[in-house]
Parts: structure tokens; sequence; C-alpha cells
């Protein structure tokens, strides 16, 4: 028996069930969601060296106006302070017209990769110090665990395959690497970004398309991480929904609350119509109220004697009528109007008690 026990606490804590979406929401709240760093990468470098290949000749002749202006203009002048001063400043903002646009594609690309993984997420939860990430031990484990070696074997492929891919890229292109040296510095120049660019596209393709099998990897990953035991899901829908205990007893406590409510009205009843025994259904009209007579309490069995109590305390008229008395029980509700085809039957009712009550 024990050993059975053992063997289905064991089965109830392994985590062998899908993420339950509010497990998946809070994970994604603390910012802990599916996502491949190398993506990011191949899409950035993909969006740079598209757009150099784009505005390299503007880029090129902004290098060359440059390096003209300096050695025609900057060189020739005095060194002094506010000639230093100038020239810092003229010099930072070229650079700034010059790279500033590959800094802005850069950051295009970072957002763009990051909202095709994982969409519109912001939170400081990663951001927030946290003791284990300092933790030697955990750290120890980390390095030396089968995510680590998997990351090194991913890293060893990235390179070979950039590696062979900007070979292929220089191989098809040996007579002008070769022809290098026998070019002016313009063409020699020209040639060597022409190739930065080509082995830099084709470089990112090649990681790109490395990327996308990391992502599957990762997501495979992540949902691996964070799935949940059977035992994890019933805590997850007592948290969310409530202890079934307890919300038993607060439907009870409500149940309670509402029959103190019903009998607190039983009183004000103008009759009381009975079954005689089983069933009790109390009725009041009031045409400041409703149109027509509604019902303030009904009950069957224990609570019809306690109906019928309450209202001989107090005075209330009961009427016995069998048929009526099981059709409005079954057909109308605590505070609402009687259905319109028991109105003449209930009017002679409260005809009659009116009558004798000396109220006509």
């Amino acid at each position: 028996m024990n050993y059975l026990s053992l063997n289905l606490q064991f089965f109830a804590g392994e985590k062998t069930e899908k993420a339950t979406p509010k497990k998946k929401q809070d994970s994604r709240k603390k910012g802990q969601v599916a996502k491949s760093q190398d993506v990011n990468t191949a899409i950035g470098l993909l969006f740079v060296f598209g757009f150099l290949l784009i505005a390299s000749t503007f880029m090129g002749t902004g290098v060359f106006k440059v390096f003209e202006h300096t050695f025609q203009h900057y060189m020739l002048m005095p060194l002094t302070e506010n000639n230093l001063k100038m020239i810092s400043f003229e010099m930072m903002k070229e650079l700034a017209m010059i790279s500033g646009p590959i800094m802005l594609v850069a950051l295009i690309a970072g957002i763009v990769a990051n909202y095709m993984q994982v969409g519109f997420l912001f939170t400081g939860e990663p951001l927030k110090p946290k003791l284990d990430k300092i933790d030697p031990i955990k750290g120890f484990k980390r390095i030396f665990s089968l995510r680590a070696i998997v990351e090194l074997l991913k890293s060893i492929l990235k390179i070979s395959f950039v590696g062979a891919v900007t070979f292929i890229i220089l191989w098809l292109n040996i007579d002008q690497v070769l022809g290098l040296s026998f070019q002016s510095l313009k063409d020699t120049l020209t040639t060597v970004g022409s190739l930065t660019v080509q082995m830099g596209l084709a470089a990112s393709f090649a990681l790109l398309f490395l990327s996308l099998l990391d992502y599957l990897y990762q997501r495979y990953d992540f949902e691996k991480n964070l799935r949940m035991s059977k035992q994890d899901i019933k805590d997850e829908y007592k948290n969310t929904e409530g202890d079934p205990l307890i919300k038993s007893r607060i439907k009870q406590r409500q149940r309670e609350m509402a029959m103190k409510r019903m009998m607190q009205e039983v009183p004000e009843a103008d009759v009381v119509i009975t079954n005689p025994t089983h069933y009790a259904i109390a009725l009041k009209y009031d045409e400041e109220k409703m149109d027509a007579p509604f019902v303030v309490a009904k009950g069957v069995d224990y609570l019809a004697q306690k109906i019928k109590y309450i209202a001989n305390e107090n005075d209330v008229m009961m009427v016995e009528n069998r048929p009526l008395a099981r059709a409005l029980y079954d057909q109308a509700e605590i505070g609402e109007v009687i259905p319109e085809e028991f109105f003449k039957a209930v009017a002679e009712i409260l005809a009659y008690v009116y009558r004798i009550k000396n109220k006509l």
C-alpha cells in the first residue's frame, strides 16, 4: 500500500502536463518568453549590411570628404585650443552623420526581431537584482549543464557555417583578392568594401537560417521547462477558482443570508398559498412597486413549514390551493411578478383575503 502511494505521489509530481494559459501569462509578465538571441543577431546583421549595400556610395563619399577636408584644411591650421575644439566638434558631427544611420538601422532591426518573436512586451522584472545569479553553486551547475553543452555546440556550428560561407565568397572572388596589390588605393577600398558587404550578407543569411532552427529549439526548451505536474494544475485551479470547500461554504452562507432576507419579507405578505404540507408561496400586491402580485418567499417541506409558522405568527392569511401552490412554485421566482396565466386565480384569492380583512 505504501509503495503504491509513493508511486502515485511520484507521478503526480512529475511535470508531464503542458503549461496552462495562466502559467504562460505569469511567465510572460516576468519576461520569461521563448526567444532566440541568434535571431536578433542575424536580423541585425542583415539590416546593417543591406543598408551598407544601398548606401555604400553615400557613406564612401562622406568618408572621402572627411579625409580630404582634414588634409587640405585641418593639417594647415595652427595648433591652438580653439582650433582643436572646432576640429573635434566638426569631426564628431561628420562621424555622427556617417555612423548615425547605421545605428538607427541596427536599432530598428533589434525592435523588429524582438517583436517578431515575443510581440509587444515591456517589463522590468529581468532587471531586478537576484541573489541566485551570483550563487557560485548554481553558476557552476549552469556552466556544466546540458544547456551549456548545447550552446557550445551551437557556437561551434555557427562559427563553422559562417566561416565556410565567407571562405566560399573569398574563393569565388580570389582573382580580385590577389589583384589588390596592383590596384590604386581608391580601387582597393572599393573592392574590399564590396567583398565585405558580400560576405556580411552571406553570413547574415547563414545565421538567419541557423537562428530559425535555434528559435524552434528555444520554443521547445521553453515549453519543456514550463511544464506542470498534475498537482501544480490542481493548485493553480484552487488559487484561481478558490478551494471547493471554501466555495461551498460561501455558497451555503449566501443561501442562508438569502433565506434570512426571504423570511423577513414573509410578515409583509398579503397571503400564503399552501399545498397544504409540502409547498408554501407568500405573495404580496403593492401597486407602487409592481403592476401585479409578486412572490416574496417560497419553499418546500421544512422551508414551507417555516414560512407558514412565520405567517401564522404575523397574522398573514393562508389559503390552501394545491395545484396553484405547486404551479407557482415551479414557474415563479422570488421577487418576480407571477406569470400572467395565474392572474385570475390569484386575484380571486386576494379579493377573498381583502374581504376577510375588511380592506375593500
